[in-house]
């Protein structure tokens, strides 16, 4: 069974995300991870969405570098993702041969959307912009893809989630068995998912 995407381009999770900007974090921002992680701790704020802000507000940081230094100043300085790979590969122990639809799916979600972080659980995969919209379940032969679709009716493609591990807002599921399933309709549905996680 293909993937549809012969090469296909691994999505980057947060961990790798956050490593690459602790070893680039002078050349991307001016100053090393250290030296904001100096500036955080004299600015007297303590709480992380506070920290947040004000490093995208008063310091300049995009949304993910800010992200990445408050996360790991309220982490004690220490990274907060760094056992995410150890968690997506055990994602991939009993089917291997549905990685790489898996990665093509993440590369899509990823590269369409502003803000997302691909987070590695202990039984899924959460993608997460302010909330999490996407889910991913692996299963040997298919992927189910959950999504917080309020109260969209259910189809024969739109199922109600029979997923493991995300919170009960995922509320939808769509399964893929290759990328052709990856239609215009099933972007409008992520789309939609994504939009609910910033309404107000």
């Amino acid at each position: 069974m293909g993937s549809g995407d012969k090469n296909y381009v691994m999505a980057k999770t947060s961990g790798e995300l956050e490593q690459e900007f602790i070893t680039n974090a002078r050349e991307l921002t001016g100053k090393s991870l250290e030296e904001w992680l100096k500036i955080v701790g004299a600015s007297g704020i303590d709480k992380r969405n506070d920290i947040l802000e004000w490093l995208k507000k008063e310091q300049g940081l995009n949304h993910m570098q800010a992200q990445f230094v408050a996360g790991i100043f309220m982490n004690n300085g220490q990274p907060v993702y760094i056992n995410e790979n150890a968690l997506l590969d055990q994602q991939f122990v009993k089917c291997k041969e549905i990685r790489p639809l898996f990665e093509s799916i993440s590369a899509r979600i990823m590269s369409s959307f502003e803000g997302i972080q691909l987070i590695p659980k202990k039984t899924y995969v959460s993608f997460t912009a302010k909330r999490e919209f996407v889910a991913i379940n692996v299963k040997p032969g298919e992927i189910r893809l959950g999504l917080d679709l309020g109260e969209e009716p259910y189809t024969d493609r739109l199922q109600k989630s029979r997923l493991t591990g995300p919170m009960p807002r995922i509320s939808h599921m769509v399964v893929l068995k290759d990328m052709e399933a990856f239609d215009a309709q099933l972007t409008q549905w992520i789309t939609d998912s994504y939009h609910r996680t910033h309404k107000k």
